[in-house]
């Protein structure tokens, strides 16, 4: 009985492959900001280093809005690199490392994180598919990144792939000495519209907000929050650029989008399609990327229309919104039109060439599309009709 297994020979020969292209599992440190640990702690030196004058995420128009009435542009699967660092893995969705992400105006970044036997990975689906190092490590480059921009609050949303307990979290925090930067809500355990303002957050120096899915909120760690305490999803699995919508995928507790936000939820925006092929297989419509990420507002599948939509439906833009290769539109440019401002201390977004044969897969604390280039399609097809072959 030949296929009934052949979705399992698929899965294999895909892991085989991304294997056989990948290279070490975290990037090399010339990618990187360069990082010195020791872990220092975050003191007001450094929230009093900042200018008088504030420039707040980039620009002084930010700086007395509140926390959850700014649209955040965000890194989808931030961590997981399409570059030289991995080979051109196959689970890349991004071709930037975090940090530039962080300089080129990004201030949301995503990432999957497993147990692999008992240490926090950022792992994409799979450690075998993916290893992006410790979450301990990814923490301390972002830390570090806060010490040396004292005017910038970011958020992080880690999808806890395993289940693991709030405290494995927060020892990777405390670890790397992001957790002196996290901010506590006055309203840890409900969703609440009563957040304060990028200045007071600067002016404290509680400049990190960090949701987690799937935890249990404990005052050991008390910025750690629990995304759909405080957070709603549109749907993420859009396979045209017709699909984008505004409807609630999760939390189920709330019937609509109308609850959520009645309740104080703030809305995220998934923006990211995908071409299915077969067997769960997909491939990223980047064909169309530059349309996907594109700040137009009448441009079928652009952002920007999107964008657009969700807050004529909504009656409030969204707070959140997640991208794959931000680089690319640049994504950045429809946070900025939301926000209306024009940042003015962003580096420049990094330019690349992103074709049809960039690869990347999906998963988002929910079910996953494994996604592939055309020409990595066809080699793990050969590569399972050899197995089948061998087999018979």
């Amino acid at each position: 009985m030949i296929f009934p297994i052949f979705p399992s020979l698929l899965f294999a020969a895909l892991l085989a492959t991304s294997s056989a292209q990948s290279s070490p599992s975290s990037p090399p440190s010339s990618t990187w900001t360069e990082v010195t640990p020791t872990v220092a702690s975050a003191t007001t030196d450094l929230a009093a280093s900042a200018s008088p004058e504030l420039s707040c995420n980039g620009s002084p128009l930010l700086c007395d809005r509140k926390y959850n009435n700014i649209t955040y542009m965000g890194a989808h699967d931030s961590a997981f690199l399409h570059d030289a660092s991995t080979g051109e893995s196959l689970a890349g969705n991004q071709n930037f490392n975090a940090t530039i992400a962080l300089d080129s105006g990004i201030r949301f970044l995503q990432a999957q994180v497993h147990n692999q036997e008992g240490t926090l990975e950022l792992c994409h689906t799979s450690c075998f598919l993916l290893d992006a190092g410790t979450l301990t490590a990814w923490l301390t480059k972002i830390r570090y990144w806060l010490d040396q921009n004292p005017n910038e609050v970011i958020t992080i949303l880690l999808v806890n792939s395993d289940n693991v307990d709030t405290s494995q979290f927060g020892a990777a925090f405390t670890a790397s000495g992001l957790s002196n930067y996290g901010y506590t809500p006055q309203s840890p355990t409900g969703s609440s519209t009563n957040w304060p303002t990028l200045r007071t957050m600067i002016t404290t120096n509680k400049r990190l907000v960090a949701f987690v899915t799937g935890i249990t909120y404990t005052t050991t760690y008390p910025y750690l929050l629990n995304e759909f305490t405080h957070i709603f999803e549109t749907p993420f699995t859009v396979l045209s650029l017709t699909g984008f919508n505004c409807t609630l995928d999760r939390p189920s507790g709330f019937p609509s989008f109308t609850a959520a936000l009645s309740a104080g939820m703030m809305p995220l925006m998934n923006h990211f399609a995908d071409t299915e092929i077969a067997l769960n297989i997909a491939i990223p419509n980047l064909l169309d990327i530059k349309t996907t990420n594109s700040p137009s507002t009448t441009k079928t599948g652009a952002l920007g229309l999107h964008a657009a939509n969700c807050l004529a439906q909504w009656g409030q833009k969204p707070i959140f919104i997640l991208v794959d290769f931000y680089d690319q539109g640049p994504a950045i440019d429809t946070a900025n039109k939301l926000n209306g401002v024009t940042p003015t201390q962003n580096k420049p977004v990094p330019s690349t060439t992103t074709t049809a044969n960039n690869t990347a897969t999906t998963t988002h604390s929910g079910a996953s599309l494994t996604r592939v280039s055309y020409a990595t399609f066809a080699s793990i097809i050969s590569s399972v009709l050899v197995v089948i072959f061998l087999s018979i």
